[in-house]
């Protein structure tokens, strides 16, 4: 009886939060219900009945958890953090507001998977991939894998879904006392040449030495092997062959999984989004979804909130592409650069919490192919004079540099730069992204975020 009451305050808290333009609700009542009854996600958790799945990643959690979501809600009632609440109280608030959820399917923070797992005791855990980020919360990267490693042990029945090309995932599916499902690319038409500079987890754990690459897709993602022997790529269960880029328009491939292969063609650019698909599809296929429900969810999805995301803003479009940390905004620019590169962007760059305060990190993105097409930049946020020298530095003439530090004027300039008819490229981090969807929504272009994630 105690739980119930806690639970409508919990719900009237976020009503409230949503009704007075405070906040979407998303994290606030899973906070107060945390602290009045700390057991309450353990209790709410055990009450679905087909129990909980947790989606991790440095990159492309919210996308993958979308993605899965599109492909199983047919089948399930879901209870889901599409808003992108990814810590336990925002677990708590989705568990709070999903009465007569069945299957629970939460992306989840890399510093609270260990939490969560416990308190959640998920059915299925799916691991995405490990790239360096926000390095004053969570460490190097070998910290966070050995923090899911231990939690992984204590669940030995629960089945692991992971990312058989991050070496550091590799080896936590090779370790996993219970089913392990793997997946991967493997087309070796769009590996890069070589790694990258600032790849990440390169070395053997073992012996420290280097890895052997056949195959470099995204950052240290590939087909490795160590020299002498201690660790390989394990073979993929589920793998996405046959990849065509269309540059901004999309992608197709073949989705080989152990129940039969499809072709599937994907309305998200990059191979970072193939990546997504094939990790939601390996899910899925793991809770029993058959590969034509996987296929067709897939290819019925668009993009998540902020990621690849296009509004239109009176007689022209925004395509918002968020960037947080070197590997993803690589690929950012990759994306960019297959299509048709754009003429102006505005570059917004924060320091908050949530974006990490340490912001050193932009000196090791490659902007440099894209420089060579901007005829203009707009950079903004509250560290827009680092991005002006960084840009400056690669090579780009300071007369084509507007620093505008308030977003809302940025997206102004950017869009009055705009030709009707024409696209704004906006590449924000995560706060940036968040701060420019809500101007856009004051205005009436799009529903503000836990809106459109809902």
């Amino acid at each position: 009886m105690l739980l119930e009451i806690e639970r409508l305050l919990a719900r009237g808290i976020g009503a409230s939060s949503r009704l007075f333009h405070a906040g979407g609700g998303t994290t606030l009542p899973g906070k107060v219900l945390w602290k009045a009854h700390p057991g309450a996600i353990d209790r709410l958790a055990s009450e679905l009945p087909e129990g909980a799945v947790l989606v991790s990643a440095t990159n492309g959690k919210t996308t993958t958890a979308a993605m899965a979501a599109e492909v199983l809600r047919s089948r399930h009632r879901l209870a889901h953090n599409s808003s992108g609440a990814n810590l336990v109280s925002g677990i708590a608030s989705t568990l709070l507001s999903s009465p007569g959820a069945e299957l629970g399917l939460f992306e989840v923070d890399e510093a609270a998977l260990p939490e969560a797992a416990r308190r959640v005791r998920p059915r299925t855990v799916l691991l995405g991939n490990l790239f360096r980020d926000q390095l004053d919360r969570y460490g190097e990267l070998e910290h966070v894998a050995e923090r899911w490693r231990s939690a992984l042990s204590s669940l030995p029945e629960t089945a692991l879904v992971a990312n058989a090309d991050d070496p550091l995932l590799g080896d936590i599916a090779l370790a996993h006392p219970g089913p392990v499902r793997t997946f991967g690319l493997d087309d070796h038409r769009h590996a890069r040449p070589s790694l990258q500079h600032a790849a990440d987890s390169k070395y053997c754990h073992e012996c420290g030495r280097p890895f052997l690459y056949a195959a470099a897709y995204v950052g240290h993602l590939g087909e490795y092997a160590c020299p002498v022997g201690h660790l390989r790529r394990p073979a993929l269960d589920v793998a996405a062959r046959e990849i065509e880029l269309h540059g901004l328009d999309g992608t197709t491939f073949e989705l080989a999984t152990p129940e039969g292969s499809v072709t599937v063609h994907l309305a998200l650019p990059g191979l970072y989004n193939v990546y997504n698909a094939v990790a939601a599809a390996a899910l899925a296929g793991e809770l029993g979804a058959p590969l034509p429900e996987i296929a067709s969810g897939l290819e019925a999805f668009t993009a998540a909130f902020g990621r690849f995301e296009r509004i239109a803003v009176g007689d022209r479009r925004v395509l918002m592409l968020l960037v947080k940390n070197p590997a993803g905004a690589n690929e950012a620019v990759r994306t960019l650069l297959e299509g048709n590169p754009p003429a102006l962007a505005v570059v917004a760059l924060n320091d908050e919490i949530a974006d990490g305060r340490d912001v050193s990190w932009i000196w090791d993105v490659d902007f440099e192919p894209l420089l060579a097409s901007l005829e203009r930049v707009i950079v903004s946020g509250g560290r827009a004079a680092e991005l002006a020298l960084r840009f400056a530095y690669g090579g780009l003439d300071r007369a084509r540099i507007d620093v505008v530090p308030e977003l809302e004027q940025a997206l102004d300039r950017g869009l009055d730069a705009t030709p009707a008819g024409g696209e704004l490229v906006l590449l924000p981090t995560y706060t940036a992204m968040l701060a420019l969807r809500r101007i856009i929504a004051r205005r009436g272009y799009v529903a503000d975020y836990w809106e459109a994630a809902a």
